[in-house]
């Protein structure tokens, strides 16, 4: 399918209906996914104290979260071109479902690092998959609309992000146990994305049915030997990294680098991810105007200034400057990675699959290597690994020019 984003404004065909309300659809599931995540990493330090963990023994319990996601990637492709974005998000949803009820369950009541390790596992393994489908779906979407609009689904991803941040805050502050806490959130979750996954654009025939299961194989195995592929991934890579050691390691960092409460460092992470908010809603106007190349190199820039900030600052309050620059730094790299991916609509799910699976190997290994630093010289320090990757990926960030169309706005 050709893409209508490259026309000016006044020549595009009005959107259909359909678009719009699958535009909505898209919107909800990424929130709604944000604030599963968030929710989950705004308990850690919680869980941390429950479990009586060390820094290692955390970054090892994180791990199958990564572990659970990096093995839904590779065929998360398959699936979503077989059974369609709207089934795959409907079956990954339950799995996170699952997936995060058993691991507050298993932290708040059982006190068990297994049942928190199998949930996480679960947990990861549905939002891998998730994450695949919505992201081709949205750049379905973004096609259609003619404008780019995919960094504003991660905006609402972010915006999930901080409600989950905040409720996560809020539980910590009024001492809500982690197995009354994430099993009641579960619920919203769940129900709200299936309502929105009803909402998206109506598959294809070839996708949703037959379709050879060969063709698709060999699609995303010649998709593994694309150059451009291949770099969009390890730029997306860095920037997991980037955003994943936040996740993973903020509010830790925060309650043992400065001496703040649990709270405290729970609001510092809502900081970040209203960061991440601010950068991806701004982001799209930037890019339309400017183009993708530049618009990263300036993020790029900005995240390790931020994250340099925030562990060599000194005192809380400038540390939480940095984390605010962080924030917005961090915030394009995934989704401007995935829409560049996705620049050929029906080779896009194999495309990003592979950025998928190459990105989330930054979550797979970041938090057990954050946490073996940890323990050798504090997290807050340990972080500063963040602006020693971030500069030489500067390199890569010319790999997001799509291959048409030379005066394209995302060039």
């Amino acid at each position: 399918m050709s893409s209508t984003i490259d026309a000016p404004a006044g020549q595009r065909p009005p959107v259909p209906r359909a678009v719009l309300t699958a535009r909505n659809g898209v919107a909800v599931v990424f929130a709604l996914n944000g604030l599963a995540v968030a929710s989950w990493f705004s308990r850690v330090p919680a869980v941390r104290q429950e479990l009586d963990l060390t820094p290692s023994r955390l970054g090892l319990l994180l791990l199958c979260m990564s572990a659970g996601a990096l093995v839904a990637m590779p065929t998360a492709g398959l699936v979503t071109q077989r059974l369609g974005p709207a089934r795959t998000v409907a079956v990954s949803v339950v799995l996170v479902a699952l997936g995060l009820t058993g691991a507050g369950l298993a932290a708040g009541l059982a006190g068990s690092a297994v049942g928190v390790a199998a949930g996480l596992a679960a947990f990861g393994f549905g939002s891998g998959l998730c994450d695949v489908a919505m992201n081709v779906e949205g750049a379905a979407v973004e096609k259609r609309l003619g404008r780019t609009i995919l960094p504003r689904f991660h905006a609402a991803w972010s915006l999930g992000s901080v409600a989950g941040a905040g409720l996560g805050a809020g539980a910590a502050r009024l001492g809500v146990p982690v197995g009354v806490h994430l099993p009641v959130l579960t619920v919203l979750v769940l129900a709200g994305t299936l309502l929105g996954a009803r909402a998206f654009l109506a598959a294809p025939a070839e996708d949703t049915g037959g379709g050879a299961p060969t063709t698709r194989r060999r699609a995303l195995l010649a998709a593994w030997r694309e150059p451009r592929t291949l770099l969009l991934g390890l730029l997306v890579l860095v920037m997991a990294f980037t955003e994943g050691s936040a996740n993973d390691w903020l509010a830790v960092a925060f309650v043992d680098g400065y001496g703040v409460d649990e709270a405290v460092g729970a609001a510092v992470f809502g900081v970040f991810v209203v960061g991440m908010t601010l950068g991806r809603t701004v982001g799209t106007v930037a890019i339309d105007r400017w183009g993708r190349v530049p618009v990263l190199f300036a993020t790029i820039v900005m995240a390790a200034v931020g994250a340099a900030l925030t562990v060599f600052a000194g005192s809380g309050a400038l540390a939480v400057v940095g984390v605010a620059l962080w924030g917005i730094g961090a915030s394009l790299g995934f989704p401007i990675g995935m829409s560049a991916a996705a620049d050929e609509e029906e080779k896009a799910p194999a495309r990003v699959s592979v950025v998928a699976v190459i990105g989330y190997t930054a979550f797979l290994a970041g938090p057990p290597l954050l946490g073996f630093l940890g323990d050798h010289i504090g997290i807050l320090s340990a972080l500063g690994l963040v602006s020693l990757l971030l500069l030489p990926t500067l390199a890569l960030v010319p790999v997001l020019r799509p291959p048409a169309a030379a005066d394209s706005p995302t060039r």
